[in-house]
């Protein structure tokens, strides 16, 4: 449970696969880069917001827009590569296109029941900062120190460069819950961008995203950086819900 301003907050979230997560908090529902995986029946009556951190199929699926069915408040925040004429051809109908909110890196977003603030990724579209009910919660998207070995030494420097200036607004916030990319594909590598988040932010929780499967990185990382442990929540299977 995570406690703000004297109160304790509580948030489902589900793990749907990948970096899809379903996060359940008092008045509103935060959706986030739903591709794959079961989605849980939705609660009736409360707001849903569906985030699209960008286009790559492995973060989005026309099929949210299905989602606008009429049943409830439908908003759809989507990252900078999306493009408003290409809304209907991904699948949204008009009524539903009239409902995506794209937002470039820096903007930032009021909401009926939340606030959404945009950073830029080092890959394509954005990260998103969202506060809703006292709580903060931040989904990185493709935001991550990509290091890959073997890539050219100039490439890997200016990555470093621009993850540390683009995470560098998080600097000192409280952030109730992160979803960061800790990417086994990278080999330790992948530490360095979850390690620099939660030294440069005031994480509380930390779920492990972007993993392709391979759940047991979680636990090589916590081996190296055993500090993270009591912040971190392992994830170890599809569906998997987390009771906060």
């Amino acid at each position: 449970r995570l406690r703000h301003g004297g109160e304790v907050q509580v948030i489902t979230v589900t793990f749907l696969a990948h970096s899809g997560f379903l996060a359940e908090l008092p008045s509103v529902t935060l959706l986030f880069d739903w591709w794959k995986g079961e989605l849980p029946a939705l609660r009736p009556g409360a707001p849903l917001y569906v985030f699209a951190s960008h286009r790559h199929e492995d973060h989005f699926n026309p099929r949210i827009f299905t989602l606008d069915d009429g049943t409830r408040d439908v908003r759809f925040i989507l990252g900078r590569d999306f493009k408003p004429r290409d809304l209907e051809r991904r699948g949204a109908a008009p009524g539903t296109a009239e409902k995506c909110l794209i937002l470039k890196s820096g903007q930032a977003l009021a909401l009926p029941r939340a606030s959404v603030e945009a950073l830029p990724s080092t890959d394509e579209g954005a990260a998103f900062l969202v506060t809703a009910d006292g709580l903060t919660l931040f989904h990185a998207g493709d935001l991550n120190w990509w290091h890959w070995e073997g890539e050219d030494r100039a490439w890997n420097r200016n990555m470093e460069a621009n993850f540390k200036r683009y995470a560098e607004p998080l600097r000192g916030r409280k952030i109730d819950l992160a979803m960061l990319p800790l990417d086994p594909r990278l080999g330790e590598d992948g530490f360095r961008g979850p390690r620099y988040f939660l030294e440069t932010a005031d994480i509380r929780r930390f779920l492990p995203m972007h993993q392709w499967g391979d759940f047991g990185f979680t636990e090589k990382f916590l081996a190296r950086y055993p500090e993270f442990r009591s912040r971190t929540l392992p994830v170890a299977a599809e569906g998997q819900t987390f009771s906060l």
